[in-house]
């Protein structure tokens, strides 16, 4: 596992991504032009982890990465704690060699913050991803995510001072403003700032994940911009990414809660509750979510994270499983003494019981 870099140990770089790491060549490139040169690079990842609050955790991204994803956001990572406390850097944020393509995420409303934060990940990922869709109350009361499209001219000075000066581009998780052309002259200041992907987030600040996510407004966001374009919201299955690539144009697709149900989305595995009936289209596919918890416990056990990330995500998986055998579910809140053994034999225990929720995958015909 890859430790955080300091700014003192990386010499707190001055570099314009626009000219670091550039051949000559590279450097007579508009900022369109490299903008895709860099996702180029990176093989233009389509199936993408979206950034989860305590769930997109390291053990998690590499369990997604197994099934099928091509790329990982961190989750939102506090820019001011970020860059002042060494403590919460060594517990919220790790990474591996092999977690790459990566965005690491920040929230932050103070440029100068922003940038020491960015300089400390800038040598371990592919973009530092500023967080501009965050809908929470937290979000609210400190003034960043969603509710800095309430201030435009601050958002534009954020992605300045991070395109100016990281050796890495700048992305920006964006949600819709509820009038199209405002998001549209909202995209285009984003890209003029020196913006290199935008993923959007085809709701509003308002609306939930239980409104139909806009796929028609994330398409004219596309047709705006001259730069690379995730689409967010309603990714349930690989059917979903099709039709969601297809209705877009987008360059990929995040996933955030339907990941979290089933990890192994992207490698066109999905849940019995997205199987028809009597339909003779899927098989199972001899996999299961026991067999998902086993596997990312392992990675927790290699990549270790805090226990009330792995609860969280050992619920996820498990939910169906807990609801029908309450007093496993019981006995598991009132666990005080968790670790991998206890969670290792609750798994079997509910497999001795004879249950099993399969995951389906297409019949190959």
């Amino acid at each position: 596992m890859v430790p955080v870099a300091t700014a003192a140990a990386m010499g707190c770089r001055m570099q314009n991504f626009s000219a670091a790491n550039t051949s000559s060549e590279e450097q007579h490139l508009t900022s369109e032009e490299k903008a895709w040169a860099h996702w180029r690079k990176l093989k233009q990842p389509k199936l993408i982890v979206a950034p989860m609050y305590e769930g997109s955790e390291l053990p998690f991204r590499m369990l997604c990465r197994k099934y099928g994803a091509e790329a990982a956001y961190t989750p939102m990572l506090h820019s001011r704690n970020f860059a002042q406390s060494e403590k919460y850097r060594s517990r919220e944020f790790s990474t591996c060699k092999e977690d790459r393509p990566l965005f690491v995420q920040f929230c932050g409303n103070d440029p100068d913050i922003l940038l020491e934060a960015a300089y400390r990940v800038e040598s371990f990922c592919d973009y530092v991803d500023i967080n501009l869709g965050c809908p929470q109350r937290i979000a609210s009361r400190g003034n960043y995510g969603a509710f800095l499209m309430d201030d435009l001219p601050l958002v534009k000075s954020l992605v300045e001072k991070l395109a100016t000066n990281l050796s890495v581009p700048v992305s920006c998780k964006i949600r819709l403003f509820p009038v199209l052309q405002d998001t549209i002259n909202y995209v285009k200041m984003l890209e003029d700032a020196g913006c290199s992907l935008i993923a959007v987030h085809g709701r509003t600040r308002t609306e939930r994940t239980r409104e139909r996510a806009n796929w028609d407004a994330i398409k004219s966001i596309k047709t705006a911009v001259k730069i690379p374009v995730l689409a967010n919201g309603n990714v349930r299955h690989m059917d979903d990414v099709q039709n969601c690539l297809e209705t877009t144009g987008a360059e990929g697709v995040l996933s955030a809660e339907s990941l979290l149900d089933n990890p192994a989305l992207f490698a066109g595995f999905r849940g019995g509750e997205w199987v028809v009936d009597g339909s003779d289209g899927f098989e199972d596919g001899k996999l299961d979510r026991g067999r998902l918890v086993v596997e990312y416990l392992k990675l927790c056990e290699k990549y270790p994270v805090r226990w009330g990330i792995i609860v969280a995500h050992v619920y996820g998986m498990l939910r169906e499983w807990l609801a029908m055998h309450p007093d496993v579910r019981d006995d598991f809140n009132k666990e005080k003494n968790l670790s991998f053994e206890y969670l290792y034999r609750m798994v079997d225990q509910l497999r001795a019981r004879g249950l099993r929720f399969p995951l389906y995958v297409k019949t190959r015909t």
